[in-house]
């Protein structure tokens, strides 16, 4: 696809050279690219570029010259020749205005039907493999609010990039393995072993959540005593291994209610018995990158551009924390062969990114191959008060426990209404209300409005002589300000998808959806579509044909988005 704002930035770029050699501009090196933007007041036009404010300097001339000069040129080589390009207008203090063709924009009602639910897929990424891995929460226990954030963030940005023609696979790093795992073997058997009414401590640096009584207690309840007839070191692991299943099933009923699943589920232990730890090992040792310290094995990160080396292999033998990092890429990137990789991380492994970009410099990688995005906490309100605790056990909010009251559309819409960066509120009241205060309900209420005017097309049809349907529509008939408001809506799409895909930023879709839904609501007012008497047997088709490319536009929204696409509200 060849996008409107690179065409203008071409032409603009083509225009300048062409004043160059007329000698109405000096010669300089011209930026690349040129900078095409929506500006921030729509009666300015619909597309308009700064570079003559920031080319004056160079041309010594005063912007607003520069503009008047360009725009000449590009009215007498280009607004006939580019068939979306109505108007070429200069602005004070020098930029330079486009307006698009009304009919042009007519037609595009046309072209959206005809690609129908691959409008706005794109071929940016040609079918490079990109990973995105995401969620990856310890399986020590529930998954919460800030578990939920990332999923949202992971699977829409998936979504965004398979949209952009990239090749995708979704990813479940399940760290099961390691001191944390231990922890939560050891804490699980002493909530078991009491079920069954025997004393056991329980750890110190273990899990003491509620959850695990409630998991100690079902297992005993399936099992009996049997784990503890078990020499202690076999009990600890059996019941340990039972939890760690739990957790990992609850997580994907978990996700499944949001609509999300993984075409991989990862598991960290795999990466000790099948030998890529010896093997990360071997390549770091002989490529100078680990030594020896205080009985450790350390990484040199700091030599590699990390701000602190890193411990490999703790003291007592076992492998620390980077250590599977380092052979969970190698495998990424090396053994998969993944173009690129995409991780989504809480706020609290900001620190953590340096010593990947260092170690993917110790395995012979490009960094930049290798994405982290950090995503921020979540603090949750109900009536304006922050909520702390669960209602159900005075412990943790679980995922589940806001799900059930929210639903995942407006879980799915609130938590990816923010860049990754920001901290965020998460409204519950707001989230549930039924009303144009809720942008979820807004959104979705639009598609429903739109089926049902469709629906309604439908009945009139049948009780009328004269043939009304929207395939028959003449799309230049298309012409008052709310049919073009939204039209220039809607092709914007793919423009968004793009946005979205080259910034990683997913967040970009909740915006255009608002904004595609209030156009249509504005038109909605202002247009009556549906009408039974024959004099308007033409515009209403006209009209169908507008709404029915509009519900296909917000349907393919609010997937790339993970939310339902309701015929009825």
């Amino acid at each position: 696809m060849i996008f409107v704002d690179d065409q203008l930035g071409q032409a603009v770029a083509a225009a300048l050279k062409k004043a160059q050699q007329r000698e109405k501009l000096p010669s300089f090196v011209l930026p690349e690219p040129i900078p095409i933007e929506r500006p921030k007041q729509e009666e300015m036009g619909d597309w308009a570029t700064p570079i003559c404010l920031q080319l004056a300097r160079y041309a010594r001339m005063a912007p607003i010259k520069i503009a008047e000069t360009v725009a000449e040129i590009l009215r007498e080589r280009y607004v006939d020749a580019l068939p979306f390009l109505a108007e070429v207008e200069v602005a004070h203090p020098g930029f330079i205005n486009f307006r698009l063709d009304e009919s042009w924009l007519a037609r595009q009602v046309e072209i959206i039907l005809s690609e129908g639910e691959t409008f706005g897929r794109l071929d940016l990424g040609r079918g490079i493999k990109v990973q995105v891995e995401y969620v990856s929460a310890n399986p020590t226990g529930p998954l919460h609010m800030g578990s939920a954030r990332n999923a949202v963030l992971g699977d829409a940005l998936a979504s965004v990039l398979e949209a952009a023609g990239y090749e995708v696979q979704r990813e479940y790093y399940v760290n099961d393995a390691g001191s944390r795992m231990q922890a939560f073997y050891e804490s699980l058997y002493a909530r078991y072993a009491q079920a069954l009414g025997q004393e056991e401590a329980l750890p110190e640096e273990g899990y003491h959540g509620p959850y695990m009584i409630e998991l100690g207690r079902r297992i005993a309840a399936e099992h009996g005593p049997r784990f503890l007839l078990l020499p202690r070191d076999e009990g600890v692991r059996a019941v340990g291994e039972l939890g760690l299943e739990a957790v990992v099933q609850s997580a994907r009923e978990d996700l499944a209610l949001m609509g999300i699943r993984y075409d991989c589920w990862f598991s960290e232990r795999s990466l000790y018995e099948r030998g890529q730890h010896e093997k990360v090992m071997t390549i770091l040792r002989e490529g100078g990158h680990l030594y020896l310290q205080d009985g450790a094995v350390w990484f040199r990160a700091t030599a590699l551009g990390g701000d602190k080396d890193e411990v490999v292999i703790r003291s007592n033998g076992t492998p620390g924390y980077f250590a599977s990092d380092i052979a969970y890429h190698y495998n990424k990137f090396v053994e998969r062969g993944f173009d690129r990789v995409i991780d989504v991380w809480g706020a609290d492994h900001q620190g953590h990114v340096p010593r990947m970009k260092a170690m993917m410099r110790a395995l012979g990688l490009d960094p930049e191959r290798l994405t982290i995005i950090i995503y921020q906490l979540v603090t949750l309100k109900r009536g304006g008060e922050v909520v702390r605790l669960s209602k159900r056990t005075g412990d943790i909010i679980t995922l589940r426990e806001v799900l059930e009251e929210v639903g995942p559309d407006a879980m799915r819409y609130f938590l990816l209404s923010r860049s990754a960066d920001s901290q965020m509120d998460f409204d519950i009241d707001l989230a549930k209300e039924q009303s144009e205060e809720n942008p979820v309900y807004y959104v979705q209420y639009a598609h429903a409005r739109i089926c049902s005017i469709l629906r309604h097309a439908e009945e009139v049809r049948q009780s009328l002589s004269h043939a009304l349907q929207p395939t028959d529509g003449d799309v230049g008939l298309l012409t008052h300000p709310a049919e073009l408001a939204l039209i220039r809506r809607m092709v914007r799409l793919p423009e968004t998808v793009r946005l979205a895909a080259n910034q990683l930023a997913p967040h970009h879709l909740t915006y255009y959806a608002y904004d595609l839904a209030q156009a249509f609501h504005a038109f909605y007012r202002d247009c009556r579509v549906v009408s039974s008497d024959p004099a308007d047997a033409a515009i209403t088709q006209a009209r169908l044909k507008l709404v029915t490319a509009c519900r296909l536009v917000l349907a393919r929204t609010l997937k790339l988005m993970g939310m339902n696409a309701p015929e009825t509200m």
